[in-house]
């Protein structure tokens, strides 16, 4: 399934508040937007894989063996998960939490995926 385009508008915009944050070194605020944009694309396939690899590609930066070793399997599986439908809604992503939990989706992410999901 493709993600509709007033949707994509979101996870774009958390995308272009990471690399916004990066430039500034302010790696909370750019984790924070990473994990924002997992959980707006995690049901769609090519969203859900970009945002590990994006998480891949901070923890290398960061230089954080755990969050790179973390993100491999979830590269591998992350976008086939989404392809049959067995996500944990609300995850975040990251290597620190299991991927298989469910997590409460903030607010107003909630509201966004509500309004402009199919």
């Amino acid at each position: 399934m493709r993600m509709p385009e007033s949707l994509k508008t979101y996870y774009n915009s958390e995308l272009q508040a990471y690399e916004f944050y990066l430039k500034r070194n302010d790696l909370a605020n750019a984790w924070r937007a990473l994990e924002r944009s997992h959980i707006i694309g995690q049901a769609f396939f090519w969203q859900h894989t970009r945002s590990h690899w994006m998480m891949f590609k901070f923890g290398w930066h960061i230089k954080d063996t755990k969050e790179i070793l973390g993100q491999i399997p979830r590269l591998l599986v992350g976008g086939i998960k989404s392809f049959v439908g067995i996500i944990p809604l609300g995850n975040t992503g990251g290597a620190k939490v299991s991927p298989f939990r469910p997590m409460d989706i903030p607010e107003d992410l909630s509201l966004i995926l509500k309004t402009h999901q199919k």
